[in-house]
């Protein structure tokens, strides 16, 4: 097959690859230098629509309505808006092959493409309960939420099933977005998740007792403490029930999975330097080969706020990196300096008529203020965490855009405080006085 070449390739076709793309139009990028190859069939569209708008009965998202880049409030970038740019868009096409020393990619169907610059976009992709073993898992009506097509065919699920049941295995984002759109679509659900609170990788336990039993008040039946151990399917391969390590047997019409994802890194592994799980990278995304960055996702770089390197699954990591790592390579073909990226994680969700924000750290002491009684009209409350005696996280329920200002500028300035009663007490009126 002919072999194609291109200045610029984007290998992956996610947030990151859209913003990316935007970033590359912007710093002048020519007619036919860059590529985004992607395996899904759509341009580059906001993901976090999925689990939200995209599933609900009234108000639906649906594409062209939710490319990016208008996740972030910025213009939407329709396939055409790629045609007038002239940046190629190579669609349903999953590379196989990455030789980083030869710098060509290989396609499924044996194309061969060539690049100069290489932009590692793959993001993540689910874990699923197939890779464990776990017995009937492979039944139809068992769902993963990633992408679009798969969140199409929970649609027509939740049409077919009309008012029937669900489980939902596992209590972190996916669980509690998918919980919250499944119950709005008059579909009973039972949350199941062997951690001792729902959220735990973010979640205090003070704030995820307001979580569950508004939740609950919702008519979220919420299990904790044990896992799905096997599922039981009917004549037509449909999966009918989840079997609980705790020997309990739910009824089920569909199933959600949702039990954390994992970089997609492994076209590269052998060819390029890895840590914490990611693709190493310094503060502008180059990678240990030449020529080669990688972002969102797959990324570990350095967290110049904390003195140290991370990987961060997020959004608005995705779309910041995408954009830093672009102006890096033009920065560094023009022979210009360029800033390294500064992040302050940041992490939000909306589910039913709640909606909640972090920024920063959630290590050492942490203290609850406001109103978080579940029944609450306002229920705005929030968490500082605090360490080596300054505050360096900060997490608000039902803050206004000034409000979640705020505690993001805490959570940057990392301001001293002697007393977590006192600021307990202060609540948000100690980060409105920063």
């Amino acid at each position: 097959m002919a072999e194609k070449s291109f200045k610029y390739v984007i290998i992956g076709g996610g947030v990151a690859a859209g913003y990316a793309a935007r970033e590359f139009a912007k710093q002048g990028v020519k007619h036919g230098e860059l590529v985004i190859i992607s395996k899904e069939a759509v341009a580059p569209y906001e993901r976090p629509a999925l689990s939200k708008a995209y599933l609900f009965p009234e108000g639906t998202a649906r594409l062209p309505g939710f490319h990016v880049c208008v996740g972030s409030g910025g213009e939407r970038l329709l396939p055409e808006w790629y045609t007038e740019k002239g940046i190629s868009l190579i669609l349903s096409t999953e590379i196989v092959k990455a030789d980083l020393a030869s710098k060509t990619l290989t396609s499924a169907a044996g194309e061969t493409y060539k690049y100069q610059t290489l932009v590692i976009a793959t993001g993540s992709t689910v874990i699923r309960l197939t890779d464990f073993g776990v017995q009937g898992a492979d039944a139809t009506n068992i769902f993963y939420l990633r992408e679009i097509d798969e969140a199409d065919e929970l649609v027509a699920a939740i049409k077919a099933k009309k008012n029937g049941k669900a489980v939902v295995v596992g209590g972190g984002y996916i669980g509690l977005e998918l919980s919250a759109a499944l119950r709005i679509n008059n579909i009973d659900v039972t949350m199941v998740f062997p951690e001792p609170w729902c959220m735990p990788r973010l979640f205090t336990a003070g704030i995820a007792a307001f979580y569950e039993s508004y939740y609950a008040n919702k008519g979220v039946n919420i299990i904790k403490g044990t896992v799905a151990v096997g599922f039981g399917t009917n004549g037509n391969g449909e999966v009918t029930d989840v079997k609980l390590k705790d020997g309990r047997v739910l009824d089920a019409d569909i199933v959600v999975v949702g039990v954390g994802g994992k970089p997609l890194t492994t076209l590269f592994k052998g060819q390029v330097e890895e840590d914490k799980g990611g693709i190493k990278t310094d503060a502008f995304f180059k990678t240990s080969i030449p020529d080669v960055y990688a972002v969102g996702d797959v990324a570990t770089f350095p967290m110049k706020l904390y003195g140290d390197i991370r990987r961060v699954e997020h959004v608005d990591h995705a779309r910041k990196s995408a954009e830093h790592a672009v102006k890096a390579i033009f920065a560094s073909e023009q022979g210009n300096p360029i800033s390294e990226y500064e992040y302050l994680p940041y992490f939000y969700s909306r589910a039913f008529d709640l909606s909640w924000q972090f920024y920063g750290d959630n290590v050492g002491e942490s203290v609850l203020f406001g109103d978080s009684s579940p029944t609450s009209p306002t229920h705005k409350f929030g968490s500082y965490w605090i360490k080596d005696g300054k505050v360096v996280g900060a997490f608000l329920e039902s803050g206004s855009p000034e409000e979640n200002k705020a505690i993001a500028k805490v959570a940057t300035v990392q301001p001293p405080v002697d007393s977590l009663d006192q600021l307990a007490t202060e609540g948000l009126n100690f980060a409105s006085k920063i």
